[in-house]
């Protein structure tokens, strides 16, 4: 019989009805297997962090991105380097990006993006897997991003002339692979878990930074020439 504690989680929590910030009782979080916990992520030097690690002590919102060359990926985490850290103080809560690429991937992704909260990767992917990220473009209506700047020809042609101009030219991930939003924490606590239908289905973020009790951010400002 298999270990249930391998079964990927699949089970959506709604964050509309929870007030902020997320309660604790039975009704609005669900464990996470120890052996998910307990699955490495690779910083930027390449070193392995369990991925309970990341949020043991305090509450976390954690991003996993479909892959490092997506133009959608890029520009939503563009907005999430916007949110300033003394909001994140404020609340007690820590901000992730997990990639699936390699790590040497990562210190180009922060200096293109301008992202400098916590970022780690996965790069066999076995923590989107269990968590049961989707693989695969799910055909649905998901509304206009409020973090998409670019048109799907603009962003597809920024994006391979990143892959074919960088030093390592690869996907930088899986480009099949969907990510997805979660609140963690403290412990093994899952209390929000959103994943992503299709590369336009990312969780506003406003919407998430409310259920955990973080101060709204103004994504309105754009710049006027988009930097490849």
């Amino acid at each position: 019989m298999a270990d249930p504690s391998e079964a990927p989680v699949t089970r959506q929590v709604s964050g509309h009805a929870a007030p902020a910030p997320v309660p604790s009782g039975p009704a609005s979080w669900q464990p996470l297997a120890a052996a998910v916990a307990e699955l490495p992520v690779l910083d930027a030097s390449g070193r392995p962090v369990p991925f309970g690690e990341l949020f043991r002590e305090r509450r976390a919102i954690v991003v996993f991105v479909r892959h490092f060359l997506c133009y959608i990926c890029k520009e939503y985490v563009e907005d999430l380097a916007k949110i300033p850290k003394s909001f994140l103080q404020e609340a007690n809560v820590t901000l992730i990006v997990i990639g699936q690429s390699s790590y040497h991937h990562i210190e180009p992704f922060c200096k293109l993006t301008g992202y400098s909260h916590e970022i780690y990767v996965d790069p066999e992917r076995e923590i989107y897997k269990r968590l049961g990220m989707k693989r695969g473009e799910e055909i649905a209506s998901s509304g206009q991003s409020p973090h998409v700047k670019s048109n799907i020809l603009s962003g597809s042609i920024r994006s391979l002339w990143r892959a074919v101009t960088g030093p390592l030219f690869d996907f930088q991930g899986d480009p099949a692979q969907q990510g997805g939003t979660l609140i963690l924490g403290p412990g093994n606590n899952i209390h929000f878990i959103h994943h992503d239908r299709n590369r336009l289905d990312h969780k506003p973020i406003n919407s998430v930074l409310q259920l955990v009790g973080v101060q709204h951010v103004d994504f309105t400002s754009r710049p006027s020439v988009i930097h490849v």
